[in-house]
């Protein structure tokens, strides 16, 4: 990734998180999603049939569901182009594990469930939720891609592997659905992690969120001088 910066505020000390890119990547990419939930719930099952006038027709909304599909997949071609380094930098941290991140998942629940963990291992930039998140995403993505183009254009693969791609959809769809449904609750429910949100939105963070939740990257940072370490506050005697 490029060099983060900082930056002082009145109120607290930020560094430069994502780019904007990276960003807008994220955000095509999460419209695009559920742009397809919707488009796929009347071409799912009947209970939502009465959403077909709404689109102009079942024909329409299955031009509309690839047109989705098209946006879904954009997202990271274009960041090939824009911003390798950044994708590259994501990727690599998703499929980097040490043992740190396995000792996540033991003291995670807690946090999960709005409890403050003091001695939680110290993380990359990405920790071990947001891994694990990345993975299961990318996954999801592999399969609704694949299986989609089979089912867009069954008459260029055989018969098996036609039948193979509805469900497997299926699988893909009911599992995406629940990892969406645990990140918008990690950034946007979550307590601890609502600072997570600005550096998807604004793309930097504050310093104390990065040493909580990223440890391993805020000593980088300190380390190369891009930041200045966070010093507890003493309190008074008075105090």
């Amino acid at each position: 990734m490029k060099k983060e910066e900082t930056t002082m505020s009145s109120r607290q000390q930020t560094v430069k998180r994502f780019s904007k890119w990276v960003i807008i990547a994220h955000w095509t990419n999460a419209l695009a999603f559920f742009a397809l939930y919707i488009t796929a719930l009347p071409l799912y099952t009947d209970f939502f049939s009465w959403m077909y006038p709404i689109f102009g027709g079942p024909e329409n909304l299955r031009l509309l569901h690839r047109i989705f599909a098209v946006i879904f997949v954009l997202p990271p071609l274009v960041m090939l182009i824009v911003d390798p380094k950044s994708l590259f930098h994501w990727l690599k941290q998703t499929l980097t594990w040490r043992k740190e991140d396995i000792q996540f998942f033991v003291k995670f629940p807690k946090e999960f469930f709005g409890g403050h963990v003091k001695d939680m291992p110290k993380q990359d930039f990405f920790n071990a939720g947001e891994k694990l998140n990345s993975l299961l995403t990318i996954t999801c993505a592999i399969l609704l891609i694949g299986s989609g183009i089979v089912m867009w254009m069954p008459e260029l693969f055989p018969l098996a592997l036609i039948q193979w791609a509805y469900p497997l959809h299926n699988i893909a769809f009911g599992l995406s659905v629940a990892v969406v449904v645990g990140h918008i609750y990690l950034s946007l429910g979550h307590p601890g992690s609502k600072a997570s949100m600005q550096g998807m939105t604004k793309g930097d963070v504050p310093v104390k969120y990065a040493k909580e939740h990223h440890g391993k990257w805020y000593d980088e940072l300190v380390a190369k001088g891009e930041i200045k370490e966070e010093k507890p506050v003493k309190k008074g005697k008075g105090a």
